[in-house]
Order: C-alpha cells, then structure tokens, then sequence
C-alpha cells in the first residue's frame, strides 16, 4: 500500500488556550494528509467525478503534547482498502528521526454515489494498493 511523509508545523489556528494542539484540529490535518497523498497519486478530491467519499469512523490517540509552533511529520498510509471503503492510518512523528510518537489515529471513508455505498472505483483502487 502507498503512503507519503509531511512536515508541518503546528499553527498559531490550531492551538488552544495553553499553546498546545487543540484536539480536534488533528483531524483537519487528517484531511490535509489524505489530500496529499491522493495528489500524489495523480488523484484529486476535486474533480468532478460522481463519487463521494463521506467519513465513517475517525480516531485519534494522544501520546505526547504538540505545542504552538512544534514541528512534526505525519506519516500517511493505506491501512486497508475494502470493498466500498478505505482506511488511512495517520502517525505524528515528535522528531524528525521519527522515534517520538505523539499521535497516531485512522481514517475511514466509503465510496459512495448517489448517497448509497458503492465499490472503489477501479483506477482509485489500483493507485492506492500501489499498482500506480
């Protein structure tokens, strides 16, 4: 399966009242990582095709605190490709040699179209399982 490193930083937005990462903004990273690894793939969410991708199931874990202005990298990858859905794993890396884990969590997505789960389009399966 494919994935894709990002480094980031944690932005003055995305902070709480104690100069941490406010908890929910780990999720709009998700996205961002989820953006970029398709747009690595030649794939964008943007386009008008006629699937939708809606989130089923989102969850992080915290293990260590993210300040204001902490650099981290996030480690996006293809956990699992089902029939009418993908789960992306996400991992946010403390440290550049990526030993300081603070935060890892996953994704689900469904293909849907016309509001009813349908199977991975053919050419986003392939991408994603790496068959480029």
């Amino acid at each position: 399966m494919v994935s894709i490193e990002l480094t980031r930083r944690i932005r003055w937005a995305d902070a709480d009242a104690a100069h941490r990462l406010h908890f929910p903004r780990i999720f709009e990273y998700f996205e961002e990582g989820e953006t970029e690894l398709l747009r690595s793939l030649g794939i964008s969410m943007y386009d008008e095709s006629e699937y939708g991708f809606p989130r089923k199931h989102v969850e992080a874990v915290f293990h260590k605190v993210l300040p204001l202005d902490a650099p981290f990298i996030m480690r996006v990858s293809v956990g699992k490709l089902g029939r009418t859905s993908i789960r992306y794993d996400f991992h946010i890396f403390k440290d550049e040699a990526k030993e300081e884990l603070a935060i890892d969590g996953t994704m689900t997505v469904v293909s849907v179209r016309d509001n009813v789960p349908v199977e991975l389009p053919e050419p986003l399966r392939r991408a994603l399982s790496g068959g480029g």
